[in-house]
């Protein structure tokens, strides 16, 4: 499990430090760290929520009652806290809305970096 992990953590990695330099080399805002750190936060989100809490279950029950430990909802927080984010990243100058790409793509390296935690590397 531990090189599995490992070789997730290193492919969110590569993969939002890819995004990353394509920003950086666009000289566009978020670049290589900010896109690499997303991708790889997300991934180790989801391999702990998928993985870490497996030996508090009980038959088909999760901690009290049959509520589930359900990674989804680690899932929707990283989503809903890389959405904040983005939002930090949207500015209005003089009637013109800037950031929306950036908002855009640090929320799609997320995604990325989920799929790519809960091993769906293709």
């Amino acid at each position: 499990m531990f090189w599995e992990f490992t070789l997730r953590l290193l492919l969110a990695g590569v993969l939002g430090a890819v995004i990353g330099l394509d920003r950086e080399y666009r000289a566009k805002e978020a670049g290589f760290r900010t896109h690499f750190l997303v991708a790889l936060g997300s991934a180790l989100f989801m391999i702990v929520s998928k993985y870490a809490f497996a030996d508090l279950s009980v038959g088909d029950a999760f901690f009290f009652g049959d509520r589930g430990a359900d990674p989804a909802r680690i899932a929707a927080q990283v989503v809903s806290g890389i959405g904040f984010i983005g939002a930090g990243t949207i500015i209005l100058q003089k009637q013109i809305v800037r950031g929306l790409t950036t908002a855009a793509g640090i929320w799609a390296t997320a995604g990325i970096g989920l799929a790519v935690g809960a091993g769906m590397y293709t």
